[in-house]
């Protein structure tokens, strides 16, 4: 018996679509897949005690995971900023972000903006407000000054600026929270990067933030909140063993990587702060790379 036209179409599609999967895997990068595309980097904070110990050779890990983009902090190795810079570029990493310290910006936010142009950056941002007990109104408006004029010195080179919130600033107010009166009182040239542990930590919802201030998101932190820990509190215990590998906690990642797909995110970052984080970074990957939505 002669197979059908129809039937012929179909195992037709289905070798394309085989085929183009099997490509699509053999030129995808490590930590990204058909549904997840990235683009994935490292938080170099992630390798700290690494870093302390062992410049080249932690390097030569970084690039054992797979990573090509970065983000950085404070230089390691009592190297200067420049140097270390230069070694991570030798070795083929990209560092497309910073971050600096809230006092840098607040007192001099022309040298720190100079500083990224300077080191070929992207973004450049600030990942802690300072507060004495509870974050407070007051707190927030400060920063929101500080931001401001931040951005407006990094427009210049045309490098973005943003913050990354760490589940303090959800503080309830008659509006909504502290957090909402800092995006009201920052310009739109100030941006905002998800850190995914510390927005679900403080009991709220990643997936409703990123809807409701949609494009003021540019980057994301990606690391995962162990099960069973309980979440609500906005000074949540700090012990790092809850920071585990990405797909083995209680965040649901396929709705919230497809949202902040579909927002453009622009760079996300696996930052893991565990005991266990050399172990962890590979499983993480794995994961980015076989979820489905």
């Amino acid at each position: 018996m002669k197979p059908s036209f129809r039937s012929l179409c179909a195992a037709l599609c289905l070798t394309v679509f085989a085929t183009a999967a099997q490509s699509f895997a053999a030129d995808s990068l490590p930590g990204t897949g058909p549904s997840f595309q990235g683009p994935i980097g490292l938080e170099i904070y992630s390798l700290r005690d690494s870093m302390s110990k062992d410049v080249p050779g932690s390097i030569k890990k970084i690039q054992n995971f797979g990573f090509k983009y970065l983000e950085i902090g404070t230089p390691y190795g009592g190297l200067t900023m420049e140097k270390y810079v230069g070694l991570l570029k030798d070795a083929g990493l990209k560092p497309v972000s910073i971050h600096l310290q809230f006092d840098q910006w607040r007192d001099d936010p022309e040298g720190a903006a100079r500083q990224a142009h300077d080191l070929g950056l992207e973004y450049a941002g600030c990942p802690w407000i300072p507060h004495s007990g509870s974050f407070a109104e007051k707190d927030c408006l400060e920063a929101a000054q500080v931001f401001n004029r931040a951005a407006k010195a990094l427009d210049k080179y045309g490098i973005k600026f943003f913050y990354h919130p760490h589940g303090y600033e959800f503080v309830p107010t008659a509006d909504g929270t502290l957090f909402d009166l800092l995006m009201k009182k920052t310009d739109k040239d100030v941006y905002y990067q998800m850190d995914v542990f510390w927005i679900v930590f403080p009991g709220q919802d990643p997936v409703k933030l990123l809807k409701q201030y949609g494009k003021r998101w540019q980057l994301m932190h990606l690391k995962d909140l162990k099960n069973g820990v309980a979440t609500g509190s906005l000074n949540p215990e700090t012990d790092l063993r809850n920071d585990v590998a990405i797909g083995t906690g209680q965040i649901h990642w396929p709705e919230l990587l497809k949202t902040a797909k579909e927002l453009g995110i622009k760079y996300y970052f696996i930052e893991d702060e565990s005991p266990e984080v050399e172990s962890q970074i590979p499983v993480s990957m794995r994961y980015l790379e076989q979820i489905r939505w």
